[in-house]
């Protein structure tokens, strides 16, 4: 069953009030490039993230045959929580450095600065579809020099999947949406007395899942207490916030009372595909806090799940108490950008160009379930009909909060999930593990960069 969204437009210029930044320009572009020359694009694509490998072995013969002379090499990085430190690695050296580059936007700022990524102004200047791009999107690849660094592919949110079918063997009904924490921790404990064999809710909280716990588990806590981690009016970060501590008591409250995943699962570095590619369609898993990418997944490739539209039911994420606006989601995204080492500027931008024009960018946002950032995409029939999870996961973005845009946040992301991990295991009470947190954040940013919160 699929239904439209409307108003798609509308919903994604509204996030670009969370992003802000201003325009730069870049050395000229060269305008043509020729002969023999051969570009390397890196990304990555585990068992569940297998739509970007799908779009990029599309794209390559169709670039190559459309530019004589120039090859792609395709190579994905086949691990998620190591995707960051291998592309790091390559960066490190003129002869690994790729030429087009899968970018976390909270890395921009960072790997801009760091020298690893390309100013694409002048490029995106002569690109005649960059006119459909929303601004929030333009804004997403931005560096601290205001300069353009990437192309948006597309953002997300965030909301809680349930098993329909639990439910129902828990008296819980198929259309729940909890108004609370408490909500949550009530239906988990009412499918653990009911269906003991199954995980009540998952909800990353190790350093193995890395940027899953701290978007998908810890901020999805957090941005729901009224508290936040960055202060973007003193631009401070915060330490001693009561929502750290409720947050992570929130976890505490799940383990003590055996209601999250297992230990050696949560702690299982596999664990974001496990949960998408085996534990959810297995039934193995009653609740999960995860993304709107989730059925791009179940829908097409090696780990189709036909039942998923008649299993899985959506419930936004509340608020702590309920305070409004009664539900609250996280959103990021990811972009495409040119290696600074690169030999081939004009070559990679191409490529860019090509992969993200609006037939390839359909492919990839519907597949990957997406939310798009461009209006001829965000607005056509072939999109708002492709998936029935559209509407709700584009709604949430009028709740959602984005990641702290600062070139330390991978640092005090890392921060975060240390913090997490170390309720979940018991090796420290939440009040201990905030401190931690707030001391190690005191050191990445400087004491002059902290705000005592409330």
């Amino acid at each position: 069953m699929r239904y439209k969204v409307l108003g798609a437009a509308a919903v994604i210029t509204a996030a670009g009030l969370a992003l802000t930044g201003c325009s730069g320009s870049a050395p000229a572009a060269p305008a043509t490039e020729s002969g023999e020359r051969t570009i390397t694009v890196v990304y990555q694509k585990t068992a569940a993230f297998h739509q970007l490998d799908d779009l990029f072995q599309k794209v390559k013969p169709e670039f190559e045959a459309a530019n004589p002379g120039a090859t792609v090499k395709l190579q994905p990085i086949e691990s998620e929580d190591q995707y960051f430190t291998k592309l790091a690695l390559m960066n490190g050296s003129p002869e690994t450095a790729p030429d087009v580059i899968y970018e976390d936007t909270f890395q921009i700022k960072s790997d801009s600065a760091a020298g690893y990524l390309l100013p694409i102004d002048d490029y995106v200047a002569n690109w005649a579809d960059w006119s459909q791009f929303y601004d929030a999107a333009k804004q997403a690849g931005l560096g601290d020099d205001g300069k353009t660094y990437g192309v948006s592919m597309g953002t997300d949110t965030r909301g809680i999947y349930f098993n329909k079918d639990i439910f129902a063997k828990a008296g819980l009904p198929s259309d729940w949406q909890p108004k609370s924490w408490d909500d949550i921790i009530s239906a988990a404990e009412k499918i653990k007395a009911a269906v003991p064999d199954v995980t009540p809710l998952n909800i990353y909280g190790s350093k193995a899942a890395g940027e899953q716990t701290s978007m998908q588990g810890f901020e999805m806590l957090m941005y729901g207490t009224g508290s936040t981690l960055y202060d973007n009016d003193s631009q401070k970060w915060v330490t001693g916030s009561k929502g750290m501590t409720d947050s992570l008591s929130f976890y505490k409250d799940l383990y003590d009372k055996g209601l999250a995943t297992p230990l050696d699962l949560a702690l299982d570095p596999t664990i974001g595909s496990r949960v998408s590619t085996e534990l959810i369609p297995q039934g193995k898993v009653a609740m999960a806090i995860d993304g709107s990418w989730l059925p791009g997944g179940w829908m097409t490739g090696d780990h189709a799940w036909p039942a998923w539209q008649q299993t899985i039911g959506l419930a936004k994420m509340p608020t702590q108490d309920g305070a409004d606006p009664g539900a609250t989601s996280m959103s990021g995204g990811w972009t495409l950008a040119v290696g600074s080492q690169t030999k081939h500027p004009k070559t990679a931008f191409d490529f860019i160009a090509m992969a993200l024009n609006k037939e390839n960018t359909l492919k990839y946002d519907t597949e990957n379930s997406q939310i798009a950032v461009r209006d001829d995409v965000a607005t056509s029939q072939d999109y708002l009909g492709y998936n029935p999870t559209f509407k709700f996961f584009a709604d949430l973005v009028k709740v959602t909060h984005f990641r702290p845009a600062t070139p330390d946040y991978s640092q005090i992301s890392s921060a975060l999930q240390q913090a997490t991990e170390s309720v979940i295991t018991g090796d420290a009470t939440p009040e201990q593990a905030a401190k931690t947190y707030d001391g190690a954040l005191t050191k990445i940013v400087g004491a002059q960069k902290v705000t005592q919160g409330n």
